[in-house]
C-alpha cells in the first residue's frame, strides 16, 4: 500500500520538528542501527546510510536489498546536502514547478536525485551536519522510515 504523499508546507515543517541538540557518531550510529531494526522487523528491502558531512558513519543492506541501493542513498544524500532539504521535497518542488530537477540545477543524474529518502541532520539554529537515507521502498515510505525512527530517536 502506497502511503500518502505529504504537501511541502507539512515537510517545511516536519524538517524544522527534527532539529538535533546535538549530533556525534554514536548518535549517527543509533540511527542507522534502529532503522535497520525497524526494516528488519518489517522484512524491507533497503539500504540505510547515515552520513557526517559526505563521510559515511553507518551503511548496510537489508533483506533483500542490493548494492544497486546505495547508488540511490549516495545520490538523496548528495541531493540533501546540496540543498539542506529532503530529498522527497526537493522531488515535490520539482513536480509542483514543472521543472527536471537534475536539469534545472546542472547536476549530474549520476550523483544527485530528487526522490524521497533523503533527510538532512540539522543542529538547533540550522547548521546541517550529516544526512540520513533510505533506498529500497516506494520514495514516500523511504522518507517515512527515516522520519519516523528519527523523531523516535529525538523524543
Amino acid at each position: 500500500m502506497t502511503e500518502p504523499t505529504p504537501s511541502l508546507a507539512a515537510l517545511a515543517e516536519e524538517q524544522k520538528s527534527l532539529e538535533l541538540a546535538a549530533f556525534n557518531y554514536e548518535f549517527a550510529w543509533a540511527l542507522g542501527q534502529r532503522i535497520r531494526h525497524r526494516a528488519h522487523e518489517g522484512n524491507l528491502p533497503v539500504a540505510i546510510e547515515v552520513r557526517h558531512g559526505m563521510d559515511v558513519i553507518f551503511a548496510t543492506l537489508v533483506g533483500r536489498a542490493t548494492i544497486d541501493n546505495f547508488d540511490w542513498t549516495r545520490r538523496k544524500c548528495a541531493a540533501v546536502h546540496r540543498f539542506h532539504r529532503s530529498s522527497l521535497q526537493l522531488r515535490l518542488e520539482a513536480e509542483e514547478g514543472g521543472y527536471d530537477f537534475n536539469q534545472k540545477f546542472k547536476l549530474p543524474p549520476a550523483d544527485y536525485v530528487a526522490s524521497g529518502g533523503g533527510i538532512p541532520l540539522i543542529l538547533k539554529g540550522g547548521t546541517l551536519i550529516g544526512t540520513v537515507a533510505v533506498s529500497g521502498l516506494p520514495n514516500v515510505e523511504d522518507h517515512n522510515l527515516a522520519v519516523t525512527v528519527l523523531r523516535e530517536l529525538l523524543s
